[in-house]
């Protein structure tokens, strides 16, 4: 348990904490870094997840595409609003699982990488 003196518009006060859990210290930016996880389906290509629930209303490559990290694979229209799924990593695209127009939900496999 800490003791502290804490001054609130001028009138002091003696507060007392007790830590009752460590919070995660790592930076944001850190954390992101650390949540790009690869997750290898049972053909050793890697997966990315739909990043959230929507539809598919454009497909921007195809079986055989070379594609770098940051590149778009496609665009799910969310509540009106676009947004643009990238390539967490590079490599071939093995894989679409999804077409124009249909309905994903959030971490559903749409793509497959082969790296």
């Amino acid at each position: 348990m800490k003791i502290y003196k804490i001054k609130v518009n001028g009138k002091a006060y003696r507060v007392e904490l007790e830590a009752i859990e460590q919070v995660d210290t790592v930076p944001l930016e850190e954390k992101k870094k650390q949540e790009t996880k690869k997750i290898v389906n049972t053909t050793g290509a890697l997966e990315v997840p739909s990043p959230i629930q929507g539809q598919v209303v454009n497909i921007k490559v195809k079986p055989g595409d070379k594609v770098q990290k940051g590149d778009v694979l496609l665009i799910i229209e969310a509540m009106k609003l676009e947004n643009e799924v990238v390539s967490p990593f590079e490599g071939k695209v093995a894989q679409i699982l999804v077409t124009k127009g249909q309905n994903v939900k959030a971490k559903e496999v749409i793509v497959t990488i082969e790296q």
